[in-house]
């Protein structure tokens, strides 16, 4: 089989979705791998690389896309580019189902499988292909570092002749896993810490970390059986708001990861919390691409308010460590591939009756087959 990894073609994209070592893993397993040159030019990977390893360059992108049994990308594909690929190919790839249908409908009049990594299921088998989490934990790292790098402050305390220092002060809200990656990366840093989920299942885990809980009464919050957090009620995110605000208010930082997979991003800080801050505060909106969890938020860009605050909204932040964030997404799909590979035919088994294909192939057989996409 053919596998074809294309240039990503988004402004600011810096991934690409294979590096030298998944795809020597995808070579010995019996495939073609088949890459398009300067792929990993923005992450540090040359094509002598990734031709060492047994990969072929191709400079001829439509060919290539014709060609391939398997298409790889980071991000959703070009409509025009879906109807180069060849009947009964595949294509995998980040495809935001819930907001494509377009894309989705491409996918099946071309008889391509579209395969989306945003629905891999949150299992113990497909932990090693979930990409949603690789990506999310580098995020919260970069979000603690692009905050630092923008504070007029340091993180840790210092006792110097001229006076004590005190530490910068982060305020994290949403304990997934960017959340929890923020915290321990403020923390290895010397800030003090705090931060808030509307699970209460996760006080431990923030604990365990050095950091603060803070605990406000909502209710009945709990989880979904995926591990996401339930969407709130009007008056729950009220009464988060209000419990949120004073903390907000004597932050240094506050980081928002709180997403709702297939939905908006929630509005859980207000245009009066974000007043209330200092001058010279920053806000991490990792949120930002769907909607924003900040009321101001721009995505893409930074805000600074009347107040002196810093809004960052700028793209997934993971980007900006893109040699590690293509290592992760790379091995997911690698990691995929070979689960699923047959090594007598060297070719990929597509088990439509799998719980992890069943979760995460879209389309096949020029129609969506996935229940939750069917019109």
């Amino acid at each position: 089989m053919e596998i074809f990894a294309p240039k990503e073609k988004i402004a600011g994209e810096t991934r690409a979705s294979i590096d030298p070592t998944s795809a020597q893993k995808l070579v010995s397993l019996g495939a073609k791998v088949v890459i398009e040159n300067c792929l990993g030019d923005l992450c540090d990977h040359r094509d002598a690389d990734y031709e060492a390893v047994g990969a072929t360059i191709s400079s001829d992108r439509a060919a290539s896309l014709a060609t391939a049994d398997i298409v790889l990308r980071v991000n959703k594909p070009e409509i025009a580019e879906i109807k180069q690929q060849k009947a009964g190919s595949m294509h995998v790839s980040f495809l935001d189902p819930f907001n494509e249908k377009e894309i989705l409908d491409a996918l099946s009049e071309a008889e391509v499988t579209g395969i989306s990594m945003e629905m891999m299921p949150r299992t113990t088998l497909a932990q090693k292909m979930d990409s949603l989490s690789s990506q999310a934990n580098l995020a919260g790292y970069a979000a603690v570092l692009e905050a630092a790098s923008r504070m007029n402050k340091i993180l840790p305390m210092m006792m110097t002749p001229a006076g004590t220092i005190s530490p910068a002060r982060f305020f994290i809200i949403g304990v997934g896993v960017a959340g929890l990656q923020a915290i321990a990366t403020a923390k290895r840093l010397g800030a003090r810490v705090e931060a808030f989920d509307t699970r209460p299942v996760v006080e431990e885990q923030v604990k365990s970390l050095g950091a603060k809980f803070v605990k406000i009464d909502l209710g009945d919050t709990g989880q979904t059986a995926q591990g996401y957090a339930k969407e709130l009620t009007p008056e729950q995110m009220e009464m988060q708001k209000q419990g949120m605000a004073k903390v907000c208010a004597q932050s240094d930082v506050v980081i928002t990861t709180a997403k709702l997979f297939g939905r908006p991003a929630p509005k859980i800080v207000s245009e009066e919390m974000v007043a209330q801050m200092r001058p010279g505060s920053i806000i991490v909106d990792l949120a930002a691409e769907t909607g924003g969890n900040v009321e101001g938020t721009v995505a893409g860009e930074d805000v600074v308010t009347e107040n002196g605050v810093v809004i960052i909204g700028s793209g997934p932040l993971e980007r900006t460590v893109s040699t590690h964030a293509t290592q992760v997404y790379s091995a997911n799909l690698a990691n995929l591939l070979e689960h699923f590979w047959d090594r007598e035919a060297k070719q990929f088994q597509l088990n439509l009756e799998d719980e992890i294909l069943k979760g995460c192939v879209i389309t096949h057989g020029g129609k969506v087959v996935h229940e939750r996409f069917q019109s």
